[in-house]
């Protein structure tokens, strides 16, 4: 038995449960993660060939149709969503009347609203206000006014730059000094490998032209395509009707 002292006992002492309740307070990590590899393939087999029989799940909330989720929506080809909006368009879906549960609280003219009245309607109500303005109830106020927060001791003094009083002076802007004379430029014959990377870019540029006439064409065909579908569409929604 090995010997433990009334020293490291005082410096270690004996664990106890935190939880004054039934349940102890576990803090370790679970046994399956020190569990060995053919006993958590056993138990994965187990799993899938018999599992365990468990009671069906009792739900107690109203469960709420959320429709298409948005990593769904995302997953969708570019044509699914274009005939989505233009069938939501020509025949929109009728939703149930929209329940509120919390209650309305009057916030005056909204901004916008504002915003769309006529010039003559604010004036009339800003003289409306200057004649006869509209009787508030007293403010009442929670927090404490300055003078009782800062001592009476504490001299309060302007900044240095509100006291001074005189006239501004500009001084003259400082002498530039004389520019050096440039170096003449002179330009010398481009040399063999120069004039072969003139070539790959002259033929670069030409490449991404090319491939920049052929995305446009490609554009107005799919363009082309889509008016194709809308005005099918259309059709079939006027003669069905």
């Amino acid at each position: 038995m090995p010997y433990r002292s009334n020293a490291a006992e005082a410096w270690y002492p004996e664990p106890q449960s935190a939880a004054t309740g039934e349940t102890p307070l576990d803090l370790l990590p679970p046994s399956s993660l020190t569990q060995p590899l053919w006993r958590s393939l056993g138990g994965n087999l187990r799993d899938t060939f018999a599992p365990e029989k468990l009671p069906p799940l009792r739900l107690t909330s109203r469960p709420v149709n959320v429709g298409l989720l948005i990593g769904d929506r995302i997953s969708l080809p570019w044509f699914r969503t274009v005939f989505t909006n233009i069938g939501g368009v020509i025949s929109p879906e009728s939703l149930p009347p929209l329940e509120l549960e919390s209650e309305p609280v009057d916030v005056g003219e909204l901004l916008t609203d504002q915003l769309s009245h006529l010039w003559f309607g604010s004036l009339l109500r800003n003289l409306a206000d200057r004649v006869s303005p509209e009787r508030l109830p007293a403010l009442q106020l929670t927090a404490k006014p300055i003078l009782d927060i800062v001592p009476k001791s504490w001299i309060i003094l302007p900044m240095w730059s509100e006291a001074l009083d005189g006239p501004k002076i500009f001084y003259p802007d400082k002498p530039k000094e004389a520019e050096a004379p440039r170096p003449l430029m002179v330009k010398l014959a481009p040399t063999p490998e120069q004039v072969q990377q003139l070539q790959v870019e002259e033929l670069t540029a030409a490449d991404l032209i090319r491939d920049i006439r052929k995305s446009k064409i490609r554009q107005r065909v799919w363009i082309a395509v889509a008016a194709a579908q809308v005005a099918y569409l259309v059709a079939a929604a006027i003669w069905l009707h």
